[in-house]
């Protein structure tokens, strides 16, 4: 495991940790980040799924809740749930541009 990616504990993946501009790796350095970001990136599908059916179970929980303070606590971990995936959608096409630019 690199040093150039930490662990995100609300994401559940590595995500970059460059400390110096992308120009001033060597090219070796840069393939290599890219390899692993590419490995990382390809688990983010299944860590969305993960979390789709995190929102499905508390969805079920929410149509059965009467209470209404737990009513707003499920929205909110719905929402939260929510956001990680956008998060993750947007490293995962993130890449894309990345690499496109590297190959032009």
């Amino acid at each position: 495991m690199s040093t150039h990616f930490i662990y995100d504990e609300r994401l559940g993946i590595r995500l970059p940790h460059l400390e110096k501009e992308w120009d001033m790796y060597t090219k070796e350095e840069q393939a290599e980040i890219l390899l692993e970001w590419e490995t990382i990136r390809g688990k983010i599908p299944d860590r969305i799924i993960e979390l789709e059916q995190q929102i499905n179970e508390k969805q079920r929980q929410l149509g059965e809740e009467n209470d209404f303070a737990l009513s707003c606590m499920l929205n909110s971990e719905i929402a939260s749930l929510a956001s990680m995936i956008n998060d993750l959608w947007i490293w995962y096409r993130m890449n894309q541009t990345v690499t496109n630019r590297i190959h032009q």
